[in-house]
């Protein structure tokens, strides 16, 4: 491979040395994950591939299997569902856990029942969504471990599904902010509900219990709390940057208190948001470099970016961002457009390089005889070929 650290007038960036690392932060949290949504960089680590009780946030699963039978029109908002006197006597009001307040034998709507557990939390909700799409909660059970592997959650294990405490029902932090950014990508339709504030069921309003949907100055539009006592107080959360509509994704778990769960949230994300920023190196189709071709009827072709390249970076090292072309060499003909020649790797302190493929963006036909000949000739002779020469 032969390596060349591009100085491209279009990207404006200073080629330095990676010295420093980028700042960290410390958290009341037990476990802790934050991401940026674009790129999936994380900017807080801890603890946050640990099995732990994750309470009402693993009813982001419950919502995720819905919604994802919704959008390939299985059902429809409209649809009702029964609620059973198990869904009744299991989530209940009389149960001291979050609730509907679903009665027996009514049937509800499914647009209603999605508001119910996202914005009530209700464990009624969830058990009427598992009956009635799985045939029982057990089932359903099974359906959530199936869909768990499937989307690469891999310390995730569900037994019910409305996170009731059981000790081998268990998620990652990490396994959550997973979900959250596979809920927010593949049902945009469906996402506003996470930000609804109130809901009003049976003639009794209650209030989404997310703190930062009700904090002004933090943009928040989901997903989802959690709290028993094994598990403490979690929060599955997502905010948006105002000026650039950066998105970044916060799973916290095990707080002490309601009070300490909204503070340390909206810390934590003010400093994701402050600390941190995204900005794009590469744009898909973006001319590269000229690379040099041998026995082509061109000396060089041009090659081109694969895809666009995101990169999060810490503000602070703006003028450390440090980016490198490599490419197999020498470049042999024939060369067809969309052959990958090389790739760009964009790194800064503190956080993942990222990578991007390039490619050939024309053709180059290989030399017949007599230009292979005359080839030959001028570098026994000591000519050089100068690669520029187009």
């Amino acid at each position: 491979m032969k390596k060349l650290v591009c100085l491209l007038l279009f990207l404006i960036v200073s080629v330095v040395p990676c010295a420093s690392v980028a700042g960290s932060i410390s958290t009341k949290a037990p476990f802790a994950f934050m991401i940026d949504f674009e790129t999936g960089e994380e900017l807080l680590n801890k603890n946050a591939d640990e099995a732990m009780a994750p309470a009402s946030m693993s009813k982001l699963m419950t919502v995720y299997i819905l919604l994802e039978k919704l959008k390939a029109g299985v059902f429809t908002l409209d649809d009702e569902f029964l609620v059973s006197q198990n869904a009744w006597q299991k989530g209940g009001v009389h149960t001291g856990g979050s609730t509907m307040f679903l009665t027996p034998n009514a049937k509800v709507k499914i647009g209603d029942l999605l508001k119910g557990i996202i914005v009530q939390s209700g464990n009624d909700a969830c058990i009427v969504v598992a009956e009635n799409v799985a045939g029982s909660e057990e089932q359903f059970a099974i359906e959530m471990n199936n869909k768990a592997k499937e989307l690469g959650l891999t310390n995730s294990h569900f037994e019910n599904a409305t996170g009731w405490p059981n000790k081998k029902h268990k998620m990652s932090v990490r396994d959550i902010a997973t979900l959250s950014k596979l809920i927010i990508s593949n049902f945009p339709e469906y996402y506003d509900i996470f930000s609804q504030r109130y809901f009003t069921y049976n003639k009794i309003k209650q209030e989404n219990r997310n703190p930062l949907l009700f904090m002004n100055k933090i943009k928040a539009d989901g997903l989802k709390t959690g709290h028993t006592e094994a598990s403490g107080y979690g929060l599955a959360a997502s905010a948006v940057e105002d000026e650039t509509n950066r998105r970044i994704i916060l799973v916290v778990n095990g707080l002490k208190t309601m009070k300490e769960r909204g503070d340390e949230t909206k810390r934590l994300i003010e400093w994701g948001m402050r600390e941190f920023t995204n900005a794009k190196i590469l744009t898909k189709g973006q001319e590269i470099a000229f690379v040099p071709v041998f026995m082509g009827q061109e000396s060089s072709v041009k090659v081109e970016a694969l895809d666009d390249l995101l990169l999060t970076y810490p503000k602070t090292e703006k003028n450390k961002i440090n980016i490198v072309f490599n490419y197999e060499q020498p470049v042999k003909a024939p060369v067809k457009k969309g052959d990958v020649l090389g790739k760009v790797t964009v790194s800064a302190p503190g956080v993942t390089a990222r990578e991007v493929k390039v490619v050939a963006a024309e053709d180059v036909s290989e030399m017949g005889f007599f230009g292979k000949l005359l080839y030959r000739i001028k570098h026994i002779f000591g000519f050089g070929y100068d690669a520029n020469a187009r």
